[in-house]
């Protein structure tokens, strides 16, 4: 797969920040899925070939550790595709199943609102019936990949009552939608705001039932919180971290540097471990699926947070330098307890769940 990979890429243009890094992606995941390696668990009819779910798992520890320009596609493999297999309708299925499959499909997740992040039940954005359309108004925020998605997943009220949210698969192109990009810190165009401003959006494009879809809202979160192999991509970084070490001659065997590292590594393992333990738990589809990708999403905080703090402690300045492994670490671990619900958000799941504390 590396000859697919442009020669000067890096960990910072897996975000897409221009066109022609839009069209690297596509070109890698053209040719993953020509060598059966981007929905290898998925079912034969909807361009899979069946595979265990644990070589997926495999696959993509692979690929996050080699840092592979997935872009968006990850969320059509790991959480959109499984979504539409389990409520979409056979014209929906077939509309988008195998574009995905191919690796042609760009996704943007239109969740998050500026009053509706963690309490995304609180969403307002609306959509009101009118005739063969909904009429959408509203605005998302820190929404992923908007600038190069063709689709964005959107949740939208259609009733008043808490849970009266409904899903939308609606295509980017439509007039009304306006993308507009987040500055943030060190990187480009990974965070969006998105405003829908009377945008018709065909009603085929309701997956599942109306004022239904928070219960698949809750087990696609799952999919998503347990889809991404970081550990992997802390592991490597890990090591990357002591060659650097080496070279800037910091005495590898001090007790502290050991210490510093040891912590990583371990913070680093039991996320590994806590993944599979949540992997496993969404392959069967079990009761507690939700609690456990609750788990390991606050274990994978911890152990992005232990890297950059390893890199800061061992490297010292050096570890900023922009551009550097450390400096992305530092971005990286920062979005990393915010995306696909704060750490705050998964405690409260693990503390009601779990420990069967009181709300609150």
């Amino acid at each position: 797969m590396q000859e697919t990979v442009p020669a000067d890429w890096t960990l910072y243009d897996r975000d897409m920040p221009t066109p022609d890094d839009v069209e690297a992606v596509r070109t890698y995941c053209r040719e993953l899925a020509r060598r059966g390696l981007l929905t290898p668990s998925w079912p034969t009819e909807f361009g899979g070939r069946e595979a265990s779910s644990w070589e997926q798992v495999v696959i993509s520890e692979e690929l996050w550790g080699a840092g592979e320009p997935r872009g968006s596609q990850y969320m059509g493999v790991t959480w959109i595709g499984p979504a539409l297999m389990l409520a979409g309708t056979p014209e929906q299925k077939e509309r988008h199943l195998p574009r995905i499959a191919r690796g042609e499909a760009m996704w943007a997740q239109g969740f998050s609102e500026p009053g509706a992040g963690s309490d995304l039940a609180a969403l307002q954005t609306a959509a009101r019936r009118d005739g063969d359309h909904y009429v959408v108004n509203g605005q998302k925020i820190w929404t992923s990949y908007a600038q190069a998605a063709d689709h964005i997943f959107l949740l939208v009220r259609t009733a008043p009552e808490r849970y009266g949210i409904s899903i939308l698969m609606v295509p980017m192109d439509l007039p009304g939608i306006e993308v507009r990009e987040i500055p943030t810190l060190g990187f480009s165009h990974v965070v969006h705001e998105v405003f829908f401003s009377d945008v018709h959006v065909p009603a085929d494009c309701l997956l599942g039932a109306e004022n239904e879809g928070w219960s698949l809202i809750r087990t696609i979160l799952a999919n998503e919180r347990v889809g991404i192999a970081r550990h992997e991509r802390a592991d490597r970084s890990l090591d990357e971290l002591v060659a650097e070490a080496a070279d800037a001659d910091v005495p590898l065997g001090d007790p502290h540097v050991q210490e510093v590292l040891g912590r990583a590594a371990a913070a680093a393992a039991a996320s590994r471990v806590l993944n599979y333990v949540a992997a496993d738990a969404a392959y069967r589809d079990s009761a507690d699926r939700a609690t456990a990708a609750s788990v390991y999403r606050v274990a994978m905080g911890q152990m992005e947070h232990g890297i950059t703090h390893a890199y800061l402690d061992v490297l010292g300045p050096e570890a900023l330098d922009a551009g550097s492994r450390g400096d992305y670490s530092v971005i990286f671990s920062t979005t990393s307890t915010i995306a696909s619900g704060t750490t705050e958000v998964q405690l409260n799941n693990v503390a009601r769940n779990v420990l069967g504390l009181p709300k609150g």
